[in-house]
């Protein structure tokens, strides 16, 4: 009987997607997604719009924390520029897919200026230096009236690419779930270059990494910068989503959020980013389907439901923290693993 997976070459060993069972599964996945629209009403393409986005913000988030070890609280600001910028560029009838990717390169320049601390600071610091920077860009887009609409917010007139106009739900899906694949290709393929594993190395022990040959501040910078991107972009979608935004929709709980994203989802993992946004976004859903069903016996606890969701996300992250520190990628890699050596158990 044969138990476990082997490889023979290198090639092997590196690829993404090493079994045909993997390759088949991820067909299949992709075929589901791909009819989603076909059945799912307008609420559930809404949510899962929204899982889409945050994927890709969660992707950039894990680029410089999981795998750089750059603890960060400025993913809402970040986001804000991304969606201020595109709302500003679509203003001046800038193309949607120009328009989303000039908007992660203005949020990947903000980022690298905020980034610029980590040379001297680590840990608890870094992540107060962030912080800082989730209230400057809030300050500033309340008082750059003229650009941002202040608190009254900004419209987004619909994305578009050609003749065809995405201003719906349904049609938008195709888009953000094409921008979410390729950013989850990107990232798998950026920690099999040179980059990524000086990202990874600066995360295990920067001075081991500067010993050899690695500059360590420059890879940082470069950290922010692509971690911004991928959240700028993330922020662009958001906009072209939601339409109107306003400062309400970037508060401090959203880089909360997105921390616990990959903090559920694993650290260090692309899968871990998409399981964790899928998570975290979903919960509210489900916890929304709960209370209305048993409105009827509970009424209260339709009041209760914004403190019900706290406190159900603060208890999940700490049981994953006590009994899957690793989050659910590695939950996902040991099932794996399991069944690659079936019936052994090692």
């Amino acid at each position: 009987m044969r138990s476990g997976d082997f490889r023979t070459s290198y090639e092997a060993d590196m690829a993404v997607f090493d079994t045909a069972f993997a390759r088949w599964l991820l067909a299949a996945l992709v075929v589901v997604l791909l009819a989603f629209p076909l059945v799912g009403t307008s609420y559930w393409l809404d949510v899962f719009n929204r899982v889409g986005i945050a994927v890709i913000a969660a992707l950039g988030l894990n680029i410089l924390t999981g795998f750089t070890g750059q603890i960060s609280l400025g993913n809402a600001a970040f986001l804000a520029v991304g969606a201020y910028t595109t709302a500003w560029l679509a203003g001046k009838g800038v193309p949607f897919i120009v328009a989303m990717y000039l908007s992660g390169l203005v949020s990947a320049l903000v980022g690298m200026v905020f980034g610029i601390p980590s040379l001297r600071l680590k840990g608890l610091y870094l992540a107060i230096a962030t912080l800082a920077a989730h209230f400057i860009v809030a300050f500033t887009v309340v008082h750059w009236e003229s650009v941002t609409g202040g608190v009254n917010g900004i419209s987004i007139e619909p994305a578009r690419i050609g003749s065809l106009t995405f201003d719906n739900d349904q049609k938008l899906y195709y888009v953000i779930l094409g921008a979410a694949i390729f950013h989850v290709w990107f990232a798998k393929n950026l920690f099999r270059t040179r980059m990524g594993k000086a990202f990874i190395a600066v995360r295990d022990h920067d001075i081991s990494a500067e010993v050899m040959g690695v500059d360590v501040f420059k890879h940082k910078l470069y950290a922010f910068a692509v971690s911004s991107f991928f959240v700028g972009v993330a922020g662009s979608l958001l906009a072209y989503q939601a339409r109107i935004i306003s400062p309400e929709n970037f508060p401090l709980g959203v880089a909360i959020d997105q921390l616990g994203m990959i903090i559920i989802g694993g650290l260090g993992s692309v899968l871990g980013s998409i399981l964790g946004a899928a998570f975290i976004t979903l919960l509210p859903e489900i916890l929304r389907i709960v209370t209305g069903a048993l409105a009827g016996r509970l009424p209260e606890l339709v009041q209760l439901f914004a403190a019900l969701k706290l406190g159900v996300f603060g208890l999940t992250i700490v049981l994953f923290l006590i009994f899957e520190p690793d989050g659910m990628a590695a939950r996902w890699h040991r099932i794996k693993a399991y069944w690659k050596l079936y019936p052994f158990s090692y």
